[in-house]
């Protein structure tokens, strides 16, 4: 963590949980959204999706190291929308592992349902180079998986962990077989139980490529002792302000 999260003067809103019926998928979906302070409608914010979002606000305290980094200058303000994986209306039931594997379906909800939700409710730029995902494990092959198949959408992608490694095999794959794309991609692992090798892999061939890739590796573990204290690092590789 490059960031120590202390009290800060102005933080920014997390709103309610709102939702979204999803012809795509079939269901509803839940999710809150993060505005910085003195958000203006007329502002064109950059924004960023976070599948999980559920657990990286109650497990990742998101909402107050991006409280921290705003206040104190060192990122541009972002407007972050939390999408939670869960059943809306039965909590117990987590849907991420069906949504997160390359689903043509959960690509299509936030192409033609989500993304323009937000673009008419939110003040956000329109731009892809301002929009990003993120995730971890499952939800880190999926911003990988977003990359392909939403490139028109979304330039930053960032995974935490992504998981499992014959999954992230398959996907290097892909990225081997297709010409470079407009991608800023931030990628992290822990070298305890963390399909590190297959991490690696990914690295090499992203590089390989030549893509604009920030990798960190953690002596940690698939947990939120690995992912929680890199949240400010992903900030700021995406969102840093000019010295």
């Amino acid at each position: 963590m490059l960031l120590a999260v202390t009290a800060v003067a102005d933080e920014g809103s997390l709103g309610d949980n709102q939702r979204i019926a999803s012809n795509h998928l079939g269901y509803e979906l839940q999710y809150r959204v993060y505005r910085p302070t003195a958000t203006s409608a007329e502002d064109k914010l950059p924004s960023l999706y976070v599948t999980d979002g559920q657990w990286y606000l109650s497990q990742g305290n998101f909402k107050s190291i991006l409280d921290q980094a705003i206040d104190t200058g060192v990122i541009e303000p972002v407007l972050v929308i939390f999408l939670d994986s869960r059943n809306p209306d039965k909590l117990e039931e987590n849907r991420r592992n069906s949504q997160f594997m390359c689903s043509t379906d959960f690509a299509s909800f936030f192409a033609a349902e989500f993304i323009p939700t937000i673009s008419r409710e939110q003040p956000v730029s329109s731009t892809r180079e301002d929009r990003a995902i993120m995730g971890l494990s499952f939800g880190g092959l999926n911003s990988a998986c977003f990359g392909l198949m939403l490139p028109k959408l979304f330039s930053g992608i960032i995974m935490q962990s992504p998981a499992s490694g014959k999954h992230v095999d398959v996907v290097r794959e892909l990225y081997e077989e297709r010409d470079v794309l407009p991608l800023k991609m931030f990628m992290s692992v822990g070298t305890k139980n963390d399909n590190l090798r297959a991490a690696k892999r990914f690295r090499d061939s992203l590089e390989d490529k030549g893509y604009d890739l920030t990798f960190i590796k953690v002596k940690e573990g698939h947990d939120w002792q690995n992912w929680g204290p890199l949240l400010d690092d992903v900030l700021l590789t995406f969102y840093r302000k000019p010295e």
